[in-house]
């Protein structure tokens, strides 16, 4: 009767069955995928109302200044307006037959975010002449 002994060089067998833990990992990434929150962007913006008359604020011909102030407070011409005020007014110039050039002039310590609003306000309304102004007083670096 022959047997089979165990052989003394025989090493132990040291392989394990990767699939039930690959299958454990899929499960886990796909949980982890569904309790995520769904990143949303809310944006506050005052849409101008429908219908309504053009606000009373002064406009030029030739060019229009729009400030934004450290207090995020949007200047046109100097005269404080709002984020559909200034939709309005970037329509209204459209209806100029040579439309005027509109220089944007950020504060120095206005919030990035408000001035990339203004920004993107700016660029939807299509403005053919823009500007910056005022860039100079950030030509170098000042010691505080």
């Amino acid at each position: 009767m022959a047997l089979s002994g165990s052989k003394a060089d025989a090493s132990p067998m040291m392989d394990i069955n990767t699939t039930p833990l690959i299958d454990v990992m899929l499960v886990l990434l796909i949980m982890f995928i569904i309790t995520i929150p769904v990143a949303t962007n809310a944006i506050n913006f005052d849409l101008p109302q429908q219908g309504g008359t053009p606000p009373p604020v002064p406009m030029n011909a030739m060019k229009n200044r729009l400030v934004l102030t450290a207090q995020n407070t949007i200047l046109w011409n100097g005269t404080p307006i709002t984020e559909g005020d200034l939709v309005s007014l970037l329509e209204a110039t459209k209806a100029y037959k040579e439309p005027p050039e509109l220089q944007f002039q950020p504060e120095e310590f206005a919030s990035y975010p408000a001035a990339n609003r203004l920004m993107r306000i700016i660029t939807v309304s299509k403005v053919p002449k823009f500007g910056f102004v005022g860039n100079e007083q950030y030509a170098g670096f000042r010691k505080n």
